[in-house]
């Protein structure tokens, strides 16, 4: 290659130098010095702490765990950091904790419903009786193959529908209030929901006790117990819909209004079909929430045994209540069916929610 400078030729021999490109990391995927680094880290890790069990004669099942975390952690820094920068380390140690604080809430979920489709499984295995009958009549020491919790089911099915109804309507409409309406009206009701959010249950209960009962002099029915568990669930719903109607981009709302529709027409065919996902999930968590409350129950609902289908009168009993009188008993055959109950709540639960993602799907092919 010749270079002039200043009218002078120099030739210069060889090829000119050639930057490296930059290659970007792959960060969905782990490479072989990854996989390499953890599982050497675990390994480790594990021998390190049970020696230092052996040694010093420590005992316990969840200290050994988390010293063994602890050390999985520095050990795993340690190899990662002797062939990669310090951003790599610092990734991997983020990816680490975050992958661990998974494991230990999969763990104690699945630990929590193993235990209790165990304990109950005695009577949520009668399939003949468990559930198809009532508790009329039944003692507490009765063997397994008598009674059941179709009462039960049936009162929380009622409380729930009509906790629905109540709650639905007011915290979709305060949400639609705080993200359509807005104004310092909203900031006020807003700041209401979130201290609502965070109200405990029994104060719920303890308000529609001291209104309802005390004041309207009305007895402790279904209905009753209903609005306790409306008090508990319209400012989650109310508050998770807030959440899902504001990410519904700005550009629908003005693309509608640019059209010629008014502000409630583009609210109701827009903004609400677009949140619908969003929207389901808000009230998929309200009923898990009112689903398994106890404490506003024991207030204004009254315990009993036979079934009750009319929530204006006579006590309604629940699966929450029914659960809470039977693992309180002391007696093994019916701490056996309030676990059964729980393994059922367990999983009408879940079904609920399996049925309400399935309906909230986004339609394939639509427009």
């Amino acid at each position: 290659m010749t270079v002039v400078n200043e009218g002078v030729e120099l030739t210069v021999t060889g090829n000119p130098p050639t930057a490296t490109p930059d290659v970007p990391r792959a960060l969905a995927t782990r490479s072989f010095d990854d996989r390499a680094s953890w599982m050497s880290a675990m390994a480790g890790a594990l021998g390190i702490v049970w020696i230092a069990y052996q040694i010093t004669g420590w005992s316990g099942r969840l200290g050994f765990t988390l010293l063994w975390f602890v050390v999985y952690l520095a050990l795993y820094a340690a190899i990662s950091r002797a062939g990669n920068p310090r951003p790599v380390v610092f990734d991997r140690l983020a990816a680490a904790t975050v992958a661990g604080g998974a494991v230990v809430v999969g763990l104690a979920l699945l630990s929590t419903v193993s235990y209790t489709v165990q304990k109950g499984w005695p009577a949520f295995s009668q399939w003949g009786n468990f559930y198809t009958e009532t508790a009329a009549g039944v003692r507490p020491t009765a063997p397994l193959d008598q009674g059941g919790i179709l009462h039960a089911i049936a009162g929380t099915a009622i409380m729930v529908g009509i906790a629905l109804l109540i709650s639905l309507p007011l915290g979709l409409g305060t949400a639609v209030y705080m993200t359509e309406v807005g104004g310092r009206a909203a900031r006020v009701v807003r700041t209401v929901v979130e201290a609502m959010t965070a109200l405990p249950d029994v104060l719920a209960g303890l308000f529609v006790y001291a209104t309802l009962i005390l004041v309207f002099h009305l007895d402790r029915t279904g209905f009753v117990a209903a609005v306790a568990l409306a008090v508990t669930m319209t400012p989650i719903v109310a508050r998770s819909a807030e959440v899902a109607l504001r990410v519904v981009p700005g550009g629908l709302r003005e693309a509608s209004l640019a059209l010629g529709a008014s502000q409630g027409s583009t609210v109701w065919r827009v903004v609400l079909p677009t949140a619908r996902a969003g929207l389901a999930t808000s009230l998929i968590l309200g009923i898990a929430r009112i689903s398994g409350e106890t404490a506003p129950l024991l207030i204004v609902s009254g315990a009993s045994t036979y079934q009750n289908l009319n929530p204006f009168a006579e006590p309604m009993n629940s699966l929450p209540l029914y659960i809470f009188s039977a693992v309180r008993s002391g007696q093994p055959n019916f701490i056996a069916r309030g676990f059964g109950a729980a393994t059922v709540l367990l999983a009408l639960v879940t079904v609920l929610f399996a049925l309400a993602r399935y309906l909230a799907r986004p339609k394939r092919g639509s427009r």
